[in-house]
């Protein structure tokens, strides 16, 4: 039997589904105190996130880093599937970090401030995950050939 991975995505899936399973096992027994900081984080990019409240948000946030990180480990899983998984997710924190003000430099830049470094490097997350999917396409068209 065939994986439905290449070669050439065993480290990308394996760096990213690592680090984003540790965040969401980090994330599942939040304090009120630190589920409290990542909601009010987050709704404020999102304000459709402040009808939850910060405990359901935090173990909402942490199941889903559970889930995208073991789909991206888990090799069964087909490429098309976790690379789409990995690039919603990744937008969606970029989207707070473009959102969220005194993370970007002023003016229309992207550029980070210092504040907005550490989320601004999540960028490489998008770059696989668009990659991912971009393996999982061309496979597709090497099949239909």
């Amino acid at each position: 039997m065939r994986l439905p991975i290449t070669a050439a995505e065993i480290a990308p899936r394996l760096a990213t589904g690592a680090f984003i399973l540790n965040s969401g096992l980090g994330k599942r027994h939040a304090d009120e105190a630190t589920a409290a900081g990542l909601h009010g984080f987050a709704s404020g990019a999102y304000p459709f996130l402040q009808k939850s409240s910060p405990t359901a948000f935090a173990k909402n946030l942490s199941t889903a880093e559970i889930a995208i990180g073991v789909a991206l480990l888990t090799p069964f899983v087909p490429t098309a599937v976790a690379g789409a998984a990995l690039t919603g997710f990744a937008g969606g924190l970029l989207g707070l970090y473009l959102r969220t003000p005194g993370l970007t430099k002023p003016g229309k830049s992207v550029a980070p401030t210092q504040d907005g470094l550490p989320v601004s490097k999540d960028v490489w997350m998008l770059g696989i995950g668009l990659g991912l999917l971009t393996q999982a396409a061309a496979a597709r068209r090497a099949r239909k050939g």
